[in-house]
């Protein structure tokens, strides 16, 4: 199950505000082959993690450019899956590479949207002169991808702000470091974020999910410690090319991720607050 929390304001009021904090997770098997977030591309532009499953190499989950792109992938939870369906991390990947802006960009993946299983797609572009754009689309909903207002959102496995419980409690969990976020230090707010993530409150116990097309449902656990992953943050000032320090620290927040229990027996889940050494995180 993935899960993503993210605020975005272009035009904060305070010159200490930040106009976007994403946080967010990819769970996946331990054994699914990818390489550590790094960066890649023409010049070296593009940072994200990469998925190297047969098939589906070069996916990704989550990723950013310097020169301002941001797009992030979660799966929608369906009861069957079309086994010969395009891998969706392609995604994420074709827009950090595209010259297309965010919602021209969603308006063509929309005519192809039956290519894939199900998917939620953010996409972004960030810009301090013309402003921050973030735009959605999934292949469940409606058919033309939407362009965002400024504001909080949740993103799991259901279209966007679906208000599932765990999604709704993490949430508000999300909005209270964020309020808290312009007198904090950098490395505490993302430690308070992770700690969102991280969350162990067992009063998220088990719902139901209905699939929307089918009617069917499937139950998962609805603790967020199940959701621990990565925090990304940007300063006010560090969205433009010149992305220097940020860069950095995504590079770190990018390596923090979890992974699913493989079904053999000689592998034993994480603890909270472990992370396994390697990256195996796609779509």
């Amino acid at each position: 199950m993935c899960i993503i929390f993210f605020k975005f304001d272009p035009r904060p009021v305070s010159k200490n505000a930040y106009r976007l904090i994403l946080a967010s997770n990819r769970d996946e098997f331990y054994h699914r082959p990818s390489k550590v977030a790094d960066f890649w591309g023409n010049n070296n532009e593009i940072l994200s993690g990469l998925d190297m499953e047969e098939g589906k190499e070069g996916g990704t989950w989550l990723g950013i450019s310097t020169r301002g792109k941001l797009a992030a992938l979660t799966n929608y939870l369906q009861p069957r899956q079309d086994p010969d369906a395009r891998g969706r991390g392609e995604l994420v990947t074709h827009f950090l590479t595209t010259d297309m802006d965010s919602f021209s960009y969603l308006k063509k993946v929309s005519t192809e949207g039956h290519l894939y299983n199900g998917f939620n797609l953010l996409a972004a572009d960030l810009s301090t002169e013309k402003g921050d754009v973030f735009c959605y689309y999934g292949n469940q909903g409606e058919p033309e991808p939407i362009v965002l207002a400024p504001g909080t959102y949740g993103l799991s496995n259901a279209l966007l702000d679906t208000p599932w419980r765990k999604l709704c409690f993490g949430k508000r969990l999300f909005l209270e470091a964020v309020e808290r976020s312009q007198a904090l230090p950098k490395d505490v707010l993302v430690a308070q974020l992770l700690d969102v993530l991280n969350n162990e409150e067992a009063s998220c116990g088990i719902e139901a999910h209905p699939d929307i097309t089918r009617g069917e449902a499937v139950s998962s656990p609805t603790s967020l410690r199940h959701f621990r992953g990565l925090c990304m943050e940007w300063r006010i000032s560090a969205i433009p090319v010149g992305v220097g320090v940020c860069v950095k620290v995504l590079a770190t927040l990018l390596s923090f991720h979890t992974a699913t229990q493989p079904t053999h027996p000689s592998s034993a889940p994480l603890r909270p607050g472990q992370y396994p050494a390697q990256m195996p995180m796609a779509s």
